[in-house]
């Protein structure tokens, strides 16, 4: 029986060696090592430099770019609103079709250097299937945005580029161009990396971390996680890397928001988290008990020795509405005497 196993094992390996060479001889490169790559961040704008602004997921307000346009053009950029930005199908900005040619005209014009989305609602998601890491990644660019547009955001990370979780067409317009969080968006888009520091919340969780920054809604990004090619998690360049997650939403119940976080929690993600950071949750009743939504999230979080801050300033509410340069490093630190976000070049 020895002799028999033996034989095995020698022609077992024997395979594996001609698969191997055959490999070789037909230019097929063995798997290696996985090693995390840097991602890119976009190039600082400059005065003239053209923005486009598009709507890739819900029909905006009729006023909504030109408004927008305004606060832009304002800063000393040359604003240029897409085709579709106001086409209406059923609850979306034109059809899958039309809000993808925007998309990707804006992302693959070179002489447009970044993009302002006009609003969230609903869709990104669904301009995901006809782009390629290729669209994303070829002119790198800032694509400007939250809530829905979280789905843009992880198809850039997943890509190799940094994007921008911020005041998107509605903000700009309506609180124009020397709102305090406009300006810091504008400063990000110049160039000029934030450091955020905000009051500590009674929950905080205390320490110091340090890691690539994503996150955004977390409806969105929970939803594209384990998906073919935009899951954020399981990409070469993301893979390995320790990470500061954070996250925000509106209109979500505590139920639905603990299975959300549920599902990050068997999943393994929070297994690659370093440091959270809980942006706001805005429209929703507190019930079961719980004083509020950081209260349950609490319970959870408090489970895993990382650093973690509740009420930070990234939310569905404009004046509440920190940029986040998704894809980033940055430096956390929870303190008993505050919360301090630092995002570095490296």
């Amino acid at each position: 029986m020895k002799r028999i196993i033996f034989l095995v094992t020698i022609a077992i390996l024997a395979t594996m060696s001609i698969m191997a060479n055959d490999q070789k001889h037909r230019g097929h490169k063995m798997p290696r090592p996985h090693k995390p790559v840097a991602l890119t961040m976009p190039a600082a704008l400059k005065a003239g430099d053209k923005i486009a602004i598009i709507s890739p997921a819900s029909t905006p307000g009729d006023d909504n770019p030109g408004k927008a346009a305004a606060t832009l053009r304002a800063w000393g950029f040359e604003p240029v609103i897409g085709p579709h930005a106001l086409a209406k199908c059923h609850m979306y900005a034109g059809t899958i079709e039309e809000r993808c040619a925007d998309l990707k005209w804006a992302l693959n014009d070179p002489d447009i250097k970044a993009i302002v989305c006009t609003r969230g609602g609903y869709g990104s998601a669904m301009l995901l299937d006809p782009m390629t890491h290729e669209d994303f990644n070829r002119n790198p660019k800032w694509i400007v945005g939250y809530s829905d547009i979280t789905a843009l955001h992880s198809a850039m990370v997943c890509s190799g580029v940094m994007s921008l979780h911020a005041n998107m067409g509605g903000a700009l317009g309506e609180r124009g161009a020397n709102d305090s969080i406009n300006l810091m968006l504008r400063d990000v888009l110049m160039g000029n990396l934030p450091t955020y520091t905000v009051p500590a919340h009674p929950l905080n969780k205390m320490g110091s971390a340090r890691g690539m920054v994503i996150g955004g809604n977390m409806a969105v990004f929970t939803n594209i996680g384990g998906s073919r090619q935009w899951d954020f998690l399981d990409r070469d360049n993301i893979r390995g890397k320790d990470i500061i997650l954070f996250f925000e939403d509106v209109s979500e119940n505590l139920p639905r928001v603990n299975s959300m976080l549920q599902q990050l929690r068997l999943k393994g993600v929070l297994d690659h988290v370093k440091g959270i950071i809980v942006g706001r949750f805005t429209e929703y009743d507190p019930r079961d008990g719980y004083n509020d939504m950081y209260e349950m999230l609490s319970e959870t979080l408090n489970g895993y020795n990382i650093p973690v801050c509740y009420d930070f300033p990234a939310s569905h509410e404009e004046g509440w509405n920190y940029p986040i340069i998704e894809g980033c490093p940055a430096k956390l630190d929870v303190t008993q005497d505050g919360v301090t976000l630092t995002f570095e070049k490296r």
